[in-house]
């Protein structure tokens, strides 16, 4: 594996465009665009603010930089660096800015979900959309960029909206069977539309792309439900995280539970491979012969953490943290959910045992490997060519796991860069690593690219 020198980024803003050519990151008030080939800045923008939230348009010839603390965003062009565009929501405020799958459009949320507000980068015409409902998951588009998908809440009832895209007119309105709506998601196909309840009830509703409803599931009542839903690639299963550290495995033909996977805080099953990370200390540039208690205590950073996998046979105990049930937002449940690309493997993380990592086989609907790191786990995901899972937990290293196995890498640069986050190349390769204020890209060299 190859590094590339790390270059500056912050609040974690740095996106690949769509086509794959370029990286975008931001650096306080300025937007850099680089060759993701050659790492040679291409383009150097100057916003007015801070920038809090970025986005490329699906054809990768513009750059949305959103400024929530102004109420502003502004778009640049790649192909014309001289033009430019500036939205002023003005003192109705802005919390969240986004593309519409055409590339032409923007919508921006304003303060305290009043409404949202369609603007066409073609014709400068604005549209506005009343009562979008303030939830985590509250807006999403078809895959096809066809349809767009709106939680509201008007009345003190839930209901969901189905916009076209193509001339924002309102396509379906209907009520929806849910006290409190937490969510919803397009399936990949775009054919059904999944939307859930909040954590108080454990409810998920499949809906068709005519609002007819098509199935409700409720695995059980009177205790916290669900936490986190997602599709697999294919859409043939619905992935269901909940507060009962189980994740629920619905079919797409009758919506009926096909499987469920358990978290154990005992493995067992000699079948299952237990890779857990140990960690040694090295000395960075000293002999051995001049080590001592003094400069041991003196000076931490002649010490590097190593570490690998190895291999546990069952039984194996995994370590569990017991959430504090006076606090709100408790540690515990299946906080989150990511299928392959080839949708044959499902990753997921219980939240109260915050450094493991399961990975399930969606064929054979068994549990396949465990990894257990030294520290918590802060992202993970899967490439996206590729059964290929890649791990971070706020260290000095990163983690892949294959159906092969698993290894861990740690990055070149002094033990100063600590991996925050990651995101792969929309091709699969590179890697990008994010650190609090840095970023640097990671070359994996595959037999079979």
């Amino acid at each position: 594996m190859n590094f590339s020198e790390v270059f500056k980024q912050s609040n974690q803003l740095c996106k690949v465009s769509p086509d794959g050519k370029h990286l975008a990151t931001c650096v306080q008030y300025k937007l850099v665009v680089r060759d993701v080939s050659t790492l040679q800045i291409l383009h150097l923008y100057t916003c007015l603010d801070q920038i809090s939230q970025m986005e490329w348009s699906s054809d990768s010839q513009f750059i949305l930089c959103a400024m929530y603390k102004r109420g502003l965003v502004q778009v640049w062009s790649l192909e014309q660096p001289d033009w430019h565009c500036k939205i002023d929501e003005g003192s109705i405020g802005l919390v969240a800015s986004r593309w519409s799958p055409d590339g032409r459009h923007i919508l921006n949320t304003t303060e305290f979900h009043l409404r949202i507000t369609v603007w066409s980068l073609c014709t400068k015409a604005v549209s506005y959309i009343k009562n979008p409902k303030a939830c985590l998951k509250g807006i999403d588009f078809s895959r096809d960029g066809c349809y767009m998908a709106l939680a509201e809440r008007r009345d003190c009832k839930d209901y969901v909206c189905l916009f076209v895209c193509d001339d924002w007119h309102l396509l379906r309105h209907f009520e929806t069977e849910t006290q409190d709506l937490a969510g919803l998601e397009w399936s990949p196909n775009g054919c059904v539309l999944a939307v859930w309840d909040s954590c108080l009830e454990y409810k998920v509703l499949l809906y068709s792309l005519d609002g007819r409803l098509l199935s409700t599931y409720s695995a059980y009542e009177w205790s916290l439900g669900v936490k986190c839903v997602t599709w697999s690639p294919s859409s043939q299963f619905l992935a269901i995280g909940s507060y009962d550290e189980n994740v629920r495995i619905l079919n797409h033909i009758t919506w009926k539970k096909i499987a469920q996977f358990e978290h154990p805080a005992t493995i067992n099953n000699t079948n299952i491979a237990v890779y857990k990370e140990v960690e040694k200390k090295s000395a960075v540039g000293i002999g051995t012969e001049e080590l001592s208690l003094h400069n041991l205590t003196m000076d931490s950073t002649l010490l590097t953490s190593q570490s690998k996998y190895e291999i546990h046979a069952p039984p194996v105990q995994v370590p569990v943290v017991r959430p504090d049930p006076d606090r709100a937002n408790p540690k515990i449940g299946v906080s989150i959910l990511a299928f392959s690309s080839d949708s044959r493997y499902l990753a997921t993380k219980n939240d109260n045992m915050g450094s493991v990592i399961w990975v399930w086989d969606m064929q054979k609907m068994s549990l396949e490997a465990v990894l257990e790191q030294t520290s918590a786990v802060r992202c993970f995901q899967w490439d996206p060519r590729r059964s290929r899972l890649a791990i971070c937990t706020g260290n000095t290293k990163v983690y892949l796991w294959t159906p092969a196995g698993c290894v861990s890498v740690q990055v070149p640069n002094d033990g100063a860069f600590q991996v925050q986050s990651l995101t792969w190349h929309c091709h699969g390769d590179p890697l990008i690593l994010l650190g609090k204020d840095q970023l640097c890209l990671c070359y994996t060299s595959t037999e079979d690219k």
